[in-house]
């Protein structure tokens, strides 16, 4: 059996008098590849910064490696936990090399300086993801896709083992959206890392997970494989919309039902 890497249990949140996650538990094994998938507000992305330690749950319990979460230093967390927002605003003009390179900063003493090992590890980063052609561009002149990719450099450069993503291919074109997801797929393959990526596409979480998370109001309705999850009648229930399912290449294709 795979070992467990992350396990949640009874995990309850609120925005003030507003709740979010209600009793939530769920055990994340060793280089699953999960899409966190759900309506609007239905907590995806307050429960990956719960679990990416941004947050911190008024109830229940967290363990990393059987760990407490909150026993466990911050610094060694952050070396092996990597959390990627789903907005990257820049106030100041960095270059893609030296975002990437941030992401050694877990591995730094406060008056230490990158050794040549951290620029070696941000240099592999970049070309896993496909990011040293633009490495000396300023990250605000570079496309969305192409900011997408150098953040994910710079969760890369952490060397975690497990990688948390807020909606990674939100408001990017197909081709964009295709490509991350093929540099997330290798790392979870390649790299034997964990992902769990926030997803609105059903199709591309079909396509490239191999297991989703169904969230609505706050709790877990489905978890599974995309076959076990997909399914019409659920779907419709959560989502509060007539669909039609298509089965192809091993993955299922959802599409608003639309009747003449």
């Amino acid at each position: 059996m795979t070992p467990e890497l992350m396990k949640l249990e009874n995990i309850s949140f609120a925005y003030e008098t507003s709740p979010v996650l209600e009793n939530l538990s769920v055990a994340i094994q060793e280089q699953d590849f999960i899409g966190l998938i759900g309506p609007n507000g239905s907590g995806k992305s307050t429960l990956l910064k719960i679990m990416g330690g941004i947050l911190e749950s008024d109830s229940g319990s967290i363990q990393f490696k059987e760990s407490p979460i909150s026993k466990i230093n911050k610094k060694l967390f952050a070396q092996s936990v990597s959390w990627i927002p789903q907005d990257h605003p820049m106030v100041f003009p960095f270059k893609v090399s030296e975002i990437v390179l941030m992401g050694r900063h877990p591995y730094l003493s406060p008056l230490s300086f990158e050794s040549s090992e951290d620029f070696e590890i941000s240099r592999r980063a970049m070309e896993t993801t496909m990011t040293s052609q633009f490495a000396d561009r300023y990250f605000n002149e570079i496309s969305g896709g192409e900011k997408q990719r150098v953040m994910i450099a710079s969760a890369l450069a952490q060397n975690p083992e497990m990688m948390l993503l807020d909606e990674p291919t939100a408001a990017l074109d197909l081709k964009y959206q295709v490509q991350i997801l093929k540099i997330l797929k290798d790392l979870n393959t390649a790299h034997k890392m964990t992902l769990i990526l926030a997803m609105h596409d059903l199709n591309l979480a079909s396509k490239f997970c191999n297991r989703l998370i169904l969230l609505d109001a706050g709790k877990i309705v489905r978890d599974g494989s995309p076959q076990q999850v997909l399914e019409k009648d659920i779907l419709e229930q959560v989502y509060d919309v007539e669909v039609d399912l298509d089965y192809k290449d091993g993955s299922i294709r959802v599409h608003p039902a639309i009747r003449n």
